[in-house]
């Protein structure tokens, strides 16, 4: 069986580019390749957030859970993307559910394991929340954009 060395593909994620090579070994140490399918639930508002990832091909929905109407998709993600937060925020616990629309591949990067390295090395800590303030940030504007096209166009 021949294991691949993730450093150069994790690497090409356009969420970890720039980052220091000897960041991204630590990383590295922390992730694996996983796949799920069409319909298949990454995670679940709720839960423990022990985990991000970073899709490599694939779309998943966040969706939200809405009394007398169930699961109602609000920010689809792509290829690219970074899915996952609450991993880095306490309490780590899962904000929104996540589904997978189609095959998805992505990295997995355990987030107990990137909190210990984080808290080892506060640059690297430093770095990793600079990069996940970005998402939180488009994510805002995202909704705030939804609101508009919701709430902005009565008449």
């Amino acid at each position: 069986m021949m294991i691949e060395n993730l450093d150069p593909i994790l690497d090409e994620h356009p969420f970890l580019q720039g980052m220091e090579k000897n960041y991204l070994q630590l990383i590295t140490d922390c992730a694996m390749n996983v796949r799920f399918d069409a319909g298949e639930l990454i995670f679940r508002e709720g839960e423990e957030a022990d985990q991000f990832y970073l899709i490599r091909q694939g779309r998943v929905a966040l969706e939200v859970f809405i009394p007398q109407r169930g699961s109602n998709p609000i920010l689809t993600l792509g290829t690219g993307d970074a899915l996952g937060w609450s991993w880095l925020i306490p309490p780590h616990k899962w904000r929104f559910d996540a589904r997978a629309s189609e095959t998805t591949r992505a990295f997995a990067v355990d987030g107990k394991c990137l909190r210990g390295k984080c808290d080892e090395d506060p640059s690297l800590g430093y770095d990793f929340l600079k990069r996940v303030v970005e998402i939180i940030v488009e994510r805002l504007h995202a909704t705030r954009l939804q609101l508009l096209d919701v709430y902005g166009a009565r008449e």
